[in-house]
């Protein structure tokens, strides 16, 4: 039981150092320097304005020095992360696999939150993720996944580019179809790649009404850790269909 609170506890402050990427990277910023201060007042935090999830709580989400509100994508990106430390590490048998599989995750994470935001996918945090997740199982089986998947979506690009006259999707999302490869494999990551776009669809039809561009990563991202959670449940499923 200790032994998961530590690993909350570690989730939650790289849930807090997540935010400052998230924020930081798409626009070029150094994540270390400045140190941490109200994006509003542009005020110094004092380190007690910086315990992850609690600060902003007794803060009442809104900073101490101009009072502004404080996004509440700080609080959620700290329990997110927190929850998928936690979970990740209950699932896995081995710490070091764990910490493996909960940094891809957290990455993912933080690409699929830049994405909504800026339409933007840092390669420095996609190329990192994509070398993690060749870990995450036996290396020339997850390479060899992840090359064929990240074919698969290059193929696809080109195809439907070429039928539709425009760019039918980005770079990004070849990297990630890799990503999905190499910690599922192939058969799993089809699935999740199904998983994403199911989810994808309504919520496409809805925005698509109003104008906004949705960015799919988010979707491969979330339909990747549905698959990786509920892996044996899937497996039965693939089995019913294909006997």
């Amino acid at each position: 039981m200790m032994e998961i609170v530590l690993i909350g506890i570690i989730g939650l402050c790289i849930g807090s150092f997540l935010n400052v990427v998230i924020i930081r990277v798409p626009k070029g910023q150094n994540i270390s320097l400045p140190a941490s201060h109200c994006p509003m007042c542009k005020h110094p935090l004092k380190w007690y304005h910086n315990i992850p999830l609690l600060s902003w709580i007794f803060l009442g989400g809104k900073c101490a020095f101009c009072k502004k509100k404080i996004s509440i994508q700080y609080p959620i990106v700290e329990i997110l992360t927190t929850f998928i430390f936690v979970l990740v590490t209950l699932k896995t048998d081995s710490l070091l696999k764990a910490a493996i599989i909960a940094s891809l995750f957290t990455m993912l994470l933080a690409l699929s939150l830049i994405d909504l935001k800026y339409k933007a996918v840092p390669d420095n945090i996609s190329i990192p993720a994509l070398f993690i997740s060749v870990f995450v199982q036996d290396f020339l089986i997850s390479l060899n996944d992840a090359l064929l998947l990240a074919g698969a979506f290059a193929l696809l690009r080109i195809l439907v580019s070429w039928i539709i006259k425009k760019e039918a999707m980005g770079e990004a999302d070849i990297i990630i179809a890799g990503i999905i490869g190499a910690t599922v494999g192939v058969e799993l990551g089809l699935a999740a790649i199904y998983i994403s776009a199911i989810i994808a669809l309504p919520v496409f039809l809805i925005v698509s009404k109003k104008g906004y561009e949705l960015p799919f990563i988010p979707f491969l991202a979330f339909g990747l850790f549905i698959t990786w959670t509920f892996t044996p449940q899937i497996h039965q499923v693939l089995d019913m269909i294909y006997g």
